[in-house]
């Protein structure tokens, strides 16, 4: 396989990036939609589409800012050039923009209740499908992985097989996916679909950034740094689930031993 992986669609020879970050919120629309069909809303729905903007543009601004701490030496190198500042984006920087954005929103309207559960699992497509795009961009995408004598190693065009951190967060994606529609059909307090989204993401980047050639911060790089923070501002959410887990599995031992 060479890198990239243009795709041919009537007649036109499309770069797979372009192709995949369009489907990507194509379907991630999509499946919100239908998701407010089937599951309901109970947000007004002048508060709705004011928080969907303010999720746009808050993501678009967090996905810029984060991604030019990914490397600030590179970008201050070339600060010159306007298509290194304009030419990357960051799902992370992107998730915490768009909260910080949403929850600003909120207060200037004073509206209290949970907005983002039906978002979360039309998020989680849409990263699964954008990622089908960064892994057939190869070397230039930059999301690849350190070198790997792994026999699923991919060589994106430089000699060297790496981990194809891209596929890798396909399937966790996918596999959130199901665990939160699970949860869903569950009783469940507002918001927690969301913000389990959130913590299970920022844990997944936290684990798997370890595999990738960025530039380290004290011991971390930038998302890595970032997700910590948004793990922090969910860790009460988080210790109130693992308390509830704990406390189920109690009283499932009870009743086995009666």
């Amino acid at each position: 396989m060479q890198f990239p992986v243009y795709l041919h669609l009537f007649g036109f020879r499309l770069h797979p990036h372009l192709v995949f970050e369009s489907l990507a919120y194509t379907l991630g629309f999509a499946v919100f939609r239908r998701f407010r069909k089937v599951f309901g809303d109970p947000i007004p729905q002048s508060v709705r589409w004011s928080v969907i903007a303010a999720a746009v543009t808050g993501a678009a601004a967090g996905s810029k800012v984060l991604y030019w701490l990914e490397d600030p030496v590179s970008i201050m190198a070339h600060w010159k050039n306007i298509q290194v500042w304009l030419g990357g984006k960051n799902i992370v920087g992107g998730l915490a923009g768009g909260l910080i954005a949403v929850e600003w929103v909120k207060y200037r309207l004073k509206f209290q209740s949970r907005t983002g559960d039906l978002f979360a699992v039309p998020l989680c497509v849409g990263i699964a499908v954008g990622r089908i795009g960064c892994f057939l961009t190869g070397l230039d995408d930059a999301t690849f992985g350190t070198a790997t004598s792994l026999p699923w190693g991919v060589d994106f065009g430089d000699g060297i097989r790496r981990h194809p951190t891209q596929l890798y967060e396909i399937i966790f994606a996918m596999a959130l996916v199901a665990i939160l529609l699970r949860w869903m059909q569950r009783a469940y307090t507002p918001g927690d679909i969301f913000k389990g989204f959130m913590a299970g993401y920022s844990g997944w980047r936290l684990v798997i950034d370890f595999l990738k050639p960025d530039p380290v911060f004290f011991g971390l790089n930038s998302i890595q740094w970032a997700c910590v923070g948004i793990l922090l501002y969910y860790s009460r959410d988080i210790q109130r689930w693992v308390s509830a887990q704990n406390q189920e599995a109690v009283m499932l031992q009870s009743v086995g031993e009666e």
